[in-house]
């Protein structure tokens, strides 16, 4: 982790002291679409995770002329939480917060279309949102609470930017956030296993504009 957090800052300190280089703002919107995680004890076998959601977010950056740049990004998940088992399903209102740094490596600013990609970190906070009850269905396999906790996330990117104006271009992304399952909001009974990582697929559409 010093190492990759190195890497980060000298990488936005290099294109920061680029002349050439622009300071771009905007916003993005589209769904999430998390993995499951497998789930098994001596009653069984589930699936434990979160259903697809809305997604927002915002974005400020730089973008040199060098082929490097950076980003600061703040994303708002929808995500209700969920378990499966034989038919079965129950959900849990919960939503999560995103805040991550990313590296850029883009196509010559000149061009109309901009093709870029973007790994970074950062971090990522569950929050269980629905109304705690008494009896939950399928708890053998885990429980829904209503706490919330930050993991560190990893994160990496893919997209394009088309321009609009001489200031304005059409932004989309695919992004895929990894973090390790949030077992502090569905919370495993003794005896139970749960997988480890999550992947937090993420298609977004938005505006940018160059400063």
């Amino acid at each position: 982790m010093k190492v990759f957090g190195r890497i980060i800052l000298a990488s936005a300190a290099l294109a920061t002291a680029s002349f050439a280089q622009q300071w771009e703002f905007g916003g993005v919107a589209g769904g999430g679409f998390l993995s499951t995680t497998n789930v098994s004890n001596t009653l069984g076998s589930a699936t434990a995770g979160f259903q697809s959601g809305a997604a927002f977010g915002a974005f400020i950056g730089f973008n040199s002329y060098r082929h490097l740049g950076g980003e600061i990004h703040y994303n708002y998940l929808q995500g209700d939480l969920k378990l499966s088992s034989g038919g079965s399903t129950a959900s849990f209102g919960g939503q999560s917060h995103v805040i991550h740094y990313d590296v850029i490596l883009h196509t010559n600013n000149n061009n109309k279309a901009q093709l870029f990609l973007a790994i970074g970190g950062g971090m990522k906070l569950f929050r269980g949102t629905g109304v705690e009850a008494a009896y939950q269905p399928l708890s053998q396999f885990g429980y829904f609470t209503k706490e919330q906790v930050v993991k560190p996330m990893a994160d990496a990117g893919v997209g394009v930017k088309i321009a609009l104006s001489r200031r304005a271009y059409l932004r989309m992304e695919f992004r895929d956030y990894i973090t390790a399952f949030p077992k502090e909001v569905i919370t495993p009974p003794a005896g139970t296993k749960y997988g480890t990582l999550l992947h937090d697929f993420v298609p977004m559409v938005g505006l940018g504009f160059v400063m």
